[in-house]
């Protein structure tokens, strides 16, 4: 993957098979397929388009994950969420530790932005150097702010 600091891509890429862990599997076939769309320097976060056909299986996340659905739909159900479905245009955000049951009728295409956690500790120490950042170097020798706001 490039390094560069902007990269660009287009949904319309080639997906590789992805099995879903055979365990997991409840009842059909669900074959899903993905392709990773760019990833952070340090790896801890990616974006990713996955697809997979029919079937029902849990997925347990060791990671979060924010998805949007781009195609088809989907029946999640948890411990902590009644059974419900979710289609084209709706994001659903899955934090480190969370399981569901994924219930795919026909087909689903998502677009996933993934992210590995951390310790608290290390997100907080991390705070820290920026801010001290932010006292210690001139504004006039640090980059502009985020386009997202962050200060």
């Amino acid at each position: 993957m490039s390094r560069a600091l902007i990269e660009t891509t287009n949904l319309a890429v080639n997906l590789t098979p992805r099995p879903i862990e055979p365990s997991w599997i409840i009842e059909g076939k669900p074959d899903a397929r993905w392709c990773v769309l760019s990833q952070s320097a340090d790896g801890l976060a990616s974006t990713m388009v996955w697809e997979c056909s029919a079937g029902k299986f849990n997925w347990y996340y060791d990671f979060d994950e924010t998805v949007l659905i781009l195609e088809g739909s989907i029946v999640l159900e948890s411990d902590t969420l009644p059974s419900k479905r979710y289609a084209a245009g709706d994001v659903i955000f899955f934090k480190d530790g969370a399981h569901a049951r994924w219930h795919i009728e026909d087909r689903v295409r998502k677009l996933a932005f993934c992210r590995k956690t951390q310790p608290v500790w290390l997100g907080f120490a991390l705070r820290v150097v920026l801010k001290l950042k932010k006292i210690f170097l001139p504004s006039s020798e640090r980059q502009p702010a985020s386009l997202m706001g962050s200060s």
